[in-house]
């Protein structure tokens, strides 16, 4: 990527927001899709469900619900197949299906270039975090085999810590809340012992794969990176109000120095 496109996505985004300049000091990361290679796990498990429960989902639509409840989703394809919302036992059933067959599925791989891209995100003195609607329990030992001395639990947001998914904005802001609150003791303090420089949406960067992720990053006010690992058209993509987009996390890896220099400032 040319770096002038770089340099306009950033000014762009600092004329939007209000913003002097940017300052990056963490990156929060969605998993499936962005850290692992699942998403295709994910749509020909809803695909397979739905025709079991006698309705249509094809695989590329499940890119487009990515991030939204399995409720959400059930729902919405019942609304157009059967012209009604599922009920809750139904809702049960159907996820309950779309979970053993997404069991039965060979484990995915974590995504080609995205350990690469972490440690020079990590050696860059930016704090990588990560924001998923997950709710697997193995998830931090999962993270940790994969991206070992990588993440801390203390700086995730699951499908645990929030009331809303994806595309509402509530997981990115908890992720900025997240950040806050755990290393603010390392914040210069004055006189009063309050910490010196408020944490902000330009200190951020999201990265994300989905169309639904990008809206809520873009919602929550932070400079949004879709790196498009999937079917869909790049331009889904950047109608949400992606910044800037790559077409992997591999040739976001190799492009990082240039983002990197573009999203931080001397002090």
């Amino acid at each position: 990527m040319d770096r002038k496109e770089i340099e306009s996505a950033v000014g762009t985004y600092l004329a939007q927001k209000g913003y002097g300049r940017m300052a990056l000091k963490a990156a929060m990361f969605d998993m499936d899709g962005v850290l692992f290679d699942s998403m295709k796990n994910h749509a020909k498990s809803w695909h397979d469900t739905m025709a079991h429960f006698g309705m249509d989902l094809p695989e590329w639509e499940a890119y487009m619900h990515e991030g939204r409840t399995g409720a959400g989703t059930i729902n919405i394809v019942s609304m157009r197949e059967r012209g009604h919302e599922a009920t809750e036992e139904e809702i049960h059933n159907i996820y309950q299906y779309k979970s053993e067959l997404f069991n039965l599925c060979p484990k995915a791989e974590r995504m080609p270039g995205a350990y690469e891209l972490l440690v020079k995100v990590k050696a860059s003195g930016v704090v990588p975090m990560v924001v998923t609607g997950s709710g697997q329990k193995t998830l931090l030992e999962r993270l940790n085999r994969n991206f070992p001395d990588i993440f801390k639990r203390e700086l995730m947001v699951t499908a645990f810590d929030v009331k809303y998914g994806k595309p509402n904005p509530e997981p990115y802001l908890m992720g900025m809340e997240k950040y806050r609150n755990t290393l603010s003791p390392a914040l210069p303090r004055n006189e009063a012992g309050v910490p010196c420089g408020e944490i902000a949406p330009n200190h951020f960067i999201v990265v994300e794969n989905a169309p639904l992720g990008v809206r809520a990053g873009v919602a929550a006010g932070v400079f949004t990176i879709a790196v498009n690992t999937g079917p869909l058209p790049d331009e889904v993509l950047l109608n949400q109000g992606a910044n800037l987009l790559f077409h992997s996390m591999r040739e976001f890896c190799d492009e990082w120095e240039k983002v990197y220099e573009e999203l931080t400032v001397d002090s």
